[in-house]
Order: C-alpha cells, then structure tokens, then sequence
C-alpha cells in the first residue's frame, strides 16, 4: 500500500485550491480523486462568465477557470486521479474504484470536497407522467456545452434563484425559448441585476406563488400543470436549486450530519467529528459559488498542515445551533454562512454562550440566498438567531 500525506476527495474548485495551497504551504505528495474523466468540477460545464473573480483576481468563464486551476494544481506537483471513485476511508485508508480496478493508499489527512448537487424531479416528488426533456440546471449544462446535444424549443424553469439564472443563460444558448419560470415564493431570490440581465433580457414571465403541480407527456414533454390549475405548454423542463450535498461518502463514514442542510458537522478549522478528517465548500454550506468554495479550500490548508504536523485535533465538533426560520448555519472561509428558510425581517445575531459577536442591522432576509457575517478572530460561534 503507498501512502499520501492528504488525501482530497474531489476535484472542483474547492479540492483543487486545498491541493494547491498546501503543496505551496510544503505538504509532500497531495493526491485528488475525482469522479469524472475531467478535474475543474461544475464549472467546466457552466459556459459564461462570472468565475474567478475573488481568487484568481479576474472575470472568467467556467470553462476558462476549471482548466486553470487545474493547470495550477498539476504546476504545483498535485497528483490528480480522475475517473475514480473514493468507497470510504476507514482508519485513515482510503478506497477506491476505476476502470483498472480497486486501489487503496494510506493518508495522513483526508479532505472531503465533494460537493453538491441539484434535487431532481424525482427527489421533489413531481407527479405525472415520466417522459424525456427533464433536467437540472447542472445535466442541462453538461447535455449542452459538454456533449454538445440539443435541448426542446420552449421550456419551463422550476425555480428563481441564482442558478435558475445561469439556466436562462443555458438554454437562450441552446435556442431553446423560455415559456416561465415558477416559484413557489413570493417574489423571486435572486439579486435584481442578474435578474434583468437574465429572466428580463430574455422577456421570461417568472410566475410567484405557484408551483409545478404535474408533467404531461408520453414519449417527450408536452406541458406542465401549476398549482393554481394553469397548464403551460412546453417540451423541456429544467429543476433548479433545491440543494442536496454529495453527502453519501460522509454520511457512511457515521460523520455527525446537520438534518436541514444534510452537509456534516464542521468546526471553524473544517474539523469533522473524526480525526484527520476535514469537509469543506459545498459538502459544507450548500450551495455557495465556486470563488467561496476555493476559497474554503486556500484556508483549510492551514489546519490540515498544523494537523500533520502536530497531531492535536478538538475533543469536540459541535454543530451551530440555529433559530427557525434560519435553517442553517455552518463555517467557511468567510465565517459563517447561513440561510433562511423564507422571507424574513430582522437583525441576525452571532453568539457565543450569553455574548454576542456580531449584529447586523435590522433588514429584510431573502431564502436560496447566502448570508455571509463575520466573526471576530480567536471566538466560537455556537448560536444563530433572529431578532
């Protein structure tokens, strides 16, 4: 059996920056498993421009930004295994599997990066009929800009956040025209700006209040019925949002998991409840763009670093505990990220015990989008409420 000193279970943005970061922090041999034939994670199949902006210090295109991390990584000496799938990794012995068969190797550290992913029309409990041209916004992507397939010709969004966005961009991309967009919500969650640079550009009618209630259709979408009884005609339908991390890989592991973000428990190093063991971007806080995510990979790499070299690690990893209608909370690398489960109105607190470490002014709080607030160097947050 070889050996690595860390082990990174993911090649997205997140496991590539943690790689490439602690190879120039002096970590020895730094292996990346990934899944896919290609390292670069969702990016490499989100063809528009947005990317590197927080790490890499320009505008780039999804594309553009996964070949240059990975270009980066592979500079730095990270050893990068694509097309393998981690099993588990049990006492510090990681399992794999691929196309040339079963492998194991002995890590000093291992770093979870898996990610996250869309709930389809499946996991969301649509009725109706079962035929094709359904979609999420990431199968959307890859069925275009990686296998270079057509879509229908009118479609409808279930949806209205940031993604449902970058699902517009996709499919005005593929000459597929928009019927509506639908959300269950009162308004829209994302920021105005990429609204009308989106949805409004395109003259796409985002329906509030509604949701999809049934698909019609034998061999191919033919329409859907909303829940106010309205029947959209349309032969493509595209699920966005409704974040779910690849959590399958931690969960079996018996990692401590939070129930409403499904993501496991994490302290402010990215500590996990195992020893050796870190979780960080969007296994962590689903889901945060690709600048956070590597982000969280740049400065995890120095807990993993005083982990190999000093072998101390918490007696305890508590979960944030949160307030209704926060849904969660969790560490990252802009420190702390959360959520709200609606519309709400109010000052979010941080609080360690009785003391609070940050307020915010009293404002309205948007669901399916982050809140990033600060914490102060050196103190725990245990707590995230509403006031």
């Amino acid at each position: 059996m070889s050996a690595a000193d860390v082990v990174i279970v993911g090649g997205g943005p997140a496991g590539l920056s943690a790689a490439i970061e602690l190879r120039n922090r002096g970590a020895g041999r730094v292996v990346v498993y990934e899944r896919e034939l290609h390292a670069g994670g969702i990016p490499r199949h989100t063809a528009h421009l947005g990317y590197g902006m927080r790490d890499l210090h320009r505008v780039m295109s999804g594309p553009a930004y996964a070949a240059a991390l990975t270009a980066r990584a592979e500079r730095a000496g990270v050893e990068i295994e694509v097309g393998r799938t981690v099993r588990s990794f049990a006492g510090g012995t990681v399992h794999t599997t691929g196309a040339a068969g079963p492998t194991e190797l002995a890590a000093g550290a291992v770093l979870l990066a898996t990610g996250v992913r869309e709930r389809p029309r499946s996991a969301r409990l649509v009725p109706g009929d079962r035929p094709a041209g359904i979609f999420t916004t990431g199968a959307l992507q890859q069925f275009t800009a990686l296998h270079h397939q057509r879509v229908g010709t009118r479609a409808v969004i279930v949806g209205a956040e940031h993604v449902s966005c970058s699902a517009v961009l996709t499919l005005a991309h593929a000459r597929c025209a928009i019927a509506a967009m639908v959300t269950p919500l009162p308004r829209h969650q994302t920021y105005v700006p990429l609204r009308l640079a989106t949805a409004g550009r395109h003259r796409v009618p985002v329906l509030t209040g509604v949701d999809v209630a049934e698909i019609i259709g034998r061999r191919r979408v033919e329409a859907v019925v909303l829940t106010d009884g309205r029947r959209i005609e349309c032969d493509t339908v595209v699920f966005t949002g409704d974040w779910v991390p690849d959590h399958e890989l931690a969960r079996s592991a018996g990692l401590p998991m939070l129930p409403a973000a499904k993501s496991p428990v994490v302290g402010e190093g990215w500590h996990t409840e195992q020893r050796g063991v870190f979780a960080i971007g969007n296994l962590v806080h689903p889901a945060e763009t690709a600048e956070v995510c590597a982000l969280d990979g740049r400065a995890v790499a120095a807990h993993v670093m005083d982990w190999l070299t000093l072998q101390q690690w918490p007696d305890h990893v508590a979960p944030i505990t949160t307030t209704p209608p926060i849904a969660w909370a969790a560490h990252s690398s802009a420190g702390i990220t959360l959520r709200v489960s609606e519309f709400v109105t109010g000052s979010i607190e941080l609080r360690n015990g009785k003391d609070v470490l940050h307020r915010t002014k009293r404002r309205e709080w948007t669901p399916n989008r982050a809140i990033h607030l600060p914490i102060p160097t050196q103190n725990t947050c245990s707590e995230v409420l509403i006031q």
